[in-house]
């Protein structure tokens, strides 16, 4: 057993409103205003909001007609993703300029290990005022970032000075800074199992370090076990350069609400047609089919089923789906369904963390 764990120095970056900041960048007379890109339309769904638009309660996943009640004079703005993929492109090549470890989460969002940089600067902090300075000045916009130990805290660091800002979690503010937050600032804890952990008296990191092992895996099952560490500051993924594909999915979203399963057929029969093309063309094939189902009301459910074998073949995904679909009653009236396919041949084993504990030096340049 390790008596110490390496001291890691992780910068998360996160662009600021990216989809909306770069229609702003392309569009001056933007500049200022309240925008939503996508969501125009009787059915439409926002993808982004910019800060302006976010001030009157817009946010990214609502209905375009419900934002448009809580801000009269939002602008929609059609998406141009070649455009934000050029942008993001753009922003990567500064990272490498930094180091290689460097692992995209989205367009808009990436970690940087820079514990060994090829700056040979020890300061994290200081690199990731630099790469948000260069973001800046070389593409004209900007990003937040935090740094600490590990992905996990370096993630909610990022989110506190938002926007154009920045936050160090040093190795000896770790504990603290967990035990004094919000649960439901965790990265992981969404609203469902923030309500449940209130439920049960858990409103802070210290709430929820007080409870032990088998008291959270009990009543929070798998997830128990990894907030048993996380609170404890201990989170051991390292930042993955070539980051495995999970899952592969598509989805419709209807100009008419569905209301009966047989209406549904040719839908998921296109949506199977999708799923099967991204397959091919990322030479993958998975074990477990799922079925995403958004009512009306904005509900969301899945249903999902894991075969034996490893598949990619339109027809069984099909048919899969549709025995998920038959699987039991609808709740309501049907606006989306999505096909994924998980449990990938890409994955590789987990490996097996030989420690749980982590001895963090107080001594460290961050």
């Amino acid at each position: 057993m390790r008596d110490e764990l390496p001291i890691r120095k992780i910068i998360h970056v996160d662009m600021d409103a990216f989809y909306a900041s770069v229609e702003q960048l392309d569009n001056p007379e933007l500049i200022g205003k309240p925008i939503a890109v996508g969501g125009g339309g009787k059915r439409g769904v926002i993808s982004a909001a910019s800060y302006e638009a976010r001030k009157f309660g817009v946010k990214s996943a609502m209905a375009g007609n419900l934002a448009i009640k809580l801000c009269p004079e939002l602008i929609f703005v059609n998406h141009h993703f070649e455009r934000y993929t050029e942008i993001s492109k753009q922003i990567r090549r500064i990272f490498y300029d930094y180091t290689d470890l460097v692992e995209p989460l989205s367009l808009d969002e990436a970690y940087l290990d820079v514990t060994e940089n090829k700056k040979g600067n020890p300061s994290a902090s200081l690199i990731a005022k630099e790469i948000r300075t260069r973001i800046f000045n070389e593409v004209g916009l900007t990003a937040s970032a935090g740094i600490s130990i590990n992905k996990f805290i370096a993630k909610i660091a990022s989110d506190y000075n938002k926007p154009n800002g920045q936050k160090t979690v040093n190795p000896e503010e770790v504990i603290p800074f967990l035990e004094a937050l919000e649960i439901r600032k965790f990265y992981g804890i969404g609203k469902v199992t923030a309500e449940k952990m209130y439920q049960k008296g858990i409103f802070t990191g210290l709430d929820l370090k007080q409870k032990s092992l088998d008291y959270l895996e009990k009543n929070f099952g798998k997830s128990g076990h990894l907030y048993y560490y996380i609170v404890r500051g201990i989170h051991n993924s390292e930042v993955k350069p070539n980051r495995i594909r999970k899952s592969l999915a598509a989805e419709r979203t209807f100009n008419e609400n569905l209301s009966s399963e047989i209406f549904m057929l040719e839908k998921l029969d296109h949506i199977a047609e999708e799923v099967t093309k991204r397959l091919s063309k990322s030479n993958v094939a998975g074990k477990t089919v799922t079925l995403k189902i958004k009512y009306s009301d904005f509900t969301l459910q899945t249903r999902s089923k894991t075969l034996p074998y490893y598949i990619k073949d339109k027809n069984i995904i099909l048919e899969t789906a549709k025995d998920l679909l038959y699987q039991e009653k609808l709740n309501n009236s049907v606006r989306l369904l999505g096909i994924s396919l998980s449990n990938l041949n890409t994955e590789n084993k987990p490996k097996k963390e030989d420690d749980k504990s982590v001895s963090v030096q107080l001594k460290f340049e961050f």
